[in-house]
Order: structure tokens, then sequence, then C-alpha cells
């Protein structure tokens, strides 16, 4: 069930193209903006590389101004949902609250973003603008865009009990600075953290956590999933990591003073539903 929630086509229709008609007495500033995987770089120079890790393909934008402020507004379409959101949690400040609206959104006076579809949207006002006025544009834009508005599937498997919510985020590569453990999503708990790591297949999951274990020098099984292993290790404390079905999992970074199994038992439970 996993697998196909996760890797099915999960687009309905294209975003539309962006114009300046969300706020009253704007109008366009200049042509449309369009890029694709090979010219962003005329546009975002270095910043483009974090757009690539989260599947870019295109983006369309335009500017819009009053006469006295520009908002410069951009609509970047990802691979999946999956990656949208993950594109909207590596850019969020996660020093600010969330807004309530779209899969995944925040609003401040500088900027507003959010992520619903495979699309993932940024107004930047030039210069500060009040928050209602980024926050009226983006849900403008929220009723236009395709898709849904539910966050990945796969977060449902975190336990919610210790959970802080807004620790929630999409690591593209290097999940638990390891090469091998190429994409997943990480939360963080009151004593620890934990991850779930989608492969392609249970064939995929099994190389990959062979890969992880012989990794670790571990030895034994915590008795979960298909196949488990607990140790403790410098760098990330305490940990419980089994593999089940096309999906990798785990708690880790624990303190001595507290065991992983406990979290690592619940996700697991929680993948079988």
């Amino acid at each position: 069930m996993w697998m196909l929630l996760l890797f099915a086509a999960a687009t309905a229709g294209n975003p539309p193209a962006p114009d300046c008609s969300a706020v009253p007495g704007f109008s366009q500033k200049g042509p449309l903006r369009s890029f694709n995987v090979e010219t962003l770089y005329e546009y975002m120079n270095g910043n483009s590389e974090g757009y690539f890790a989260y599947g870019f393909r295109r983006m369309r934008g335009v500017t819009c101004t009053d006469g006295k402020l520009d908002l410069v507004f951009d609509i970047s379409e990802m691979e999946t949902p999956e990656l949208a959101w993950g594109m909207f949690t590596a850019n969020r400040d996660p020093k600010l609250p969330l807004a309530k609206f779209a899969t995944a959104s925040q609003v401040t006076p500088r900027r507003g973003t959010f992520a619903k579809g495979n699309a993932y949207l940024e107004v930047a006002a030039n210069p500060t603008a009040a928050p209602e006025l980024i926050e009226r544009f983006l849900a403008h834009w929220e009723k236009q865009m395709p898709g849904d508005s539910k966050p990945p599937a796969l977060l449902s498997a975190f336990p919610t009990a210790g959970l802080d919510t807004e620790s929630l985020r999409m690591v593209p590569e290097s999940v638990l600075g390891f090469r091998m453990l190429r994409r997943g999503f990480l939360a963080q708990y009151q004593q620890g953290k934990a991850f779930l790591i989608p492969e392609s297949s249970p064939e995929s999951a099994a190389k990959v956590f062979a890969q992880f274990k012989q990794r670790m020098n571990a030895t034994g099984s915590a008795n979960l999933g298909d196949e488990s292993f607990q140790i403790k290790d410098k760098y990330l404390g305490r940990m419980c990591v089994f593999r089940k079905g096309n999906i990798l999992a785990g708690a880790t970074h624990f303190p001595d003073s507290a065991d992983p199994l406990s979290l690592a038992q619940q996700i697991a439970t929680n993948l079988s539903r």
C-alpha cells in the first residue's frame, strides 16, 4: 500500500500560468518568466541546486506591482507532491509558525510560500509588505492550483505522542548523514528522532538495509519488521533500525537513559495499517 501511495503518479493537471489578479490594484511588471532545469541558474544562480535536490522540473513567474510595492511571484513544478512538500520544509523559517492553508504554508512580511499538489509557490515582497496582503495573494492561488492539500501519506506512520509536528521534513539526500540513505522523512521527538525512507521495492530496501547494517557494524536483530538491528552509536546515540517491505525506518539519537525500541515498534505498527 505504501509503495503505491508514494510512487504513483501524483499530479491532477498542470499549474496555471501566474498572473497578478490575486489582489486589486496590482498589474504585471515586465514579461512573464519561464525556466527549466537547464536555465534555472540564470535566475537563481547558486540557489538553483536547492531546487534540483527536490525534483525541480520547471518554473514560471511574474512580478506584480502597484507602483510602490513589487510582489515577485514564482510557481515551481516538482516531480511529485512529496518533493514539493519537501521543498517547502527546506525553505520555511522554523522559528515562525505555519499558516493554515494548502498542504503546508507560511507567511511573513517579506515572503510567503506554500506547497500543493506537485507545485511549490513563493512570493517575495519588495519592500516589506503587510503579511495580510501576502496571505491574501497566496490564498487566492491556493484555490487555483490543481491537486489536493494532503501532506505526504507516509507521514502518518510517525506516532503523534511526543512528536514535534513542525519538525517534520524531507531530507533529499544522505539521510542521517549516510549517502546510501538517499531520500526520506525525519521527525523530532522529545527524546530522539525518527526516520522513514521509501525505496522503490522491497528488494531495493533490503539491499540498502544490508549496506547500512554493515556500515554500522551491527549484529543481531531487534525482532522488528522483516529485518532489524539495535545498537548504540557514537554520533547517532541509541538507535533501532528496521525494514518493512520497501520502507526503511527507525528511531535514533536516543540518550543512554531511553530505549528507541518502543518508538520503532509504534512506527512498524503504523506501517502495517
